[in-house]
């Protein structure tokens, strides 16, 4: 008899593909991986408001979001690590003095600076029209007129100082990594590389010593399982923690190569049956 494990799997880049597409083996694989009695949850940078029906209703025992910020055991909010108000308050008067774009992430709802759904709406043009050419048809997440992302960052409203547990900075200039950390890495954890293509004029900030991986262990802890008996799967600089966590990192194909060098393993991209490859390979399905 198969000892059951639990897999870990973050959603952008391993999942889906830039924001909707799904690759049919996926979805087979994380149903089937669960229905032959292994647990297998979602590990993002997103906040919960922001992972779309569709993907929750691949079916999963439970989340972690916000980058560690926030766990859920099915649909039971079981972990929270949030900021003090003084901090978020310091965050955003940085933020608001270097001109930077920025939301802030709690549980259940999204806090935008008012130029965020701009930016996300001329990238998610510019992936449309990428796609129209390539003649790629792969399944999608998204089915709304409007994306759902953009509606989420148009609701444009005083920001929150309480509940939050991550940001997202957004800014042309590409130094913008470098002055966020060094103006906020003495008590917050910051990471770039997120958004590629925004390269090191992105970030996500968070508390020191809150990513997925402090709260992988967390979670494992509260579930009674050991960290050897992981699996977790990603392919960003926000997995990292994860990946060196788990038993077994593995790396999707289309991952950095610095991420990579955490991995114990390398499987295939996104929509090249990554995650079915990785999930055969370690025996769940």
């Amino acid at each position: 008899m198969i000892s059951p494990r639990i897999a870990f799997v973050d959603v952008d880049g391993t999942l889906i593909e830039t924001g909707s597409e799904i690759a049919d083996s996926t979805i087979d694989a994380v149903r089937t991986a669960r229905s032959n009695g292994h647990l297998v949850y979602l590990s993002t940078g997103r906040a919960s408001v922001e992972i779309y029906p569709a993907i929750r209703d691949i079916g999963f025992d439970g989340t972690i979001s916000s980058g560690g910020g926030f766990a859920e055991i099915g649909d039971e909010l079981v972990i929270e690590r949030t900021m003090p108000e003084d901090a978020v308050a310091r965050m955003i008067g940085f933020y608001e003095e270097s001109g930077y774009d920025f939301y802030l992430q709690s549980f259940d709802e999204l806090y935008p600076s008012p130029g965020v759904r701009d930016r996300f709406a001329e990238d998610h043009a510019a992936d449309t029209e990428r796609k129209a050419g390539t003649g790629a048809d792969p399944a999608s997440v998204t089915d709304a007129d409007d994306h759902p992302a953009l509606m989420a960052f148009a609701d444009v409203r005083p920001y929150s100082y309480t509940g939050i547990a991550k940001s997202v900075f957004l800014a042309g200039d590409l130094r913008a990594y470098d002055r966020v950390s060094e103006a906020l890495s003495g008590e917050f954890h910051v990471i770039t590389g997120t958004i590629p293509h925004m390269g090191r004029g992105s970030g996500e900030v968070t508390l020191n010593g809150v990513n997925k991986g402090s709260t992988v262990l967390r979670l494992l802890d509260r579930l009674g399982l050991d960290a050897a008996s992981a699996i977790g799967i990603g392919d960003s600089s926000n997995d990292i923690e994860m990946l060196q966590v788990c038993g077994v990192g593995i790396a999707m194909g289309n991952a950095t190569d610095a991420v990579k060098a955490h991995a114990d393993e390398v499987t295939t991209t996104v929509l090249d049956n990554g995650v079915w490859n990785a999930f055969r390979r370690q025996g769940l399905i």
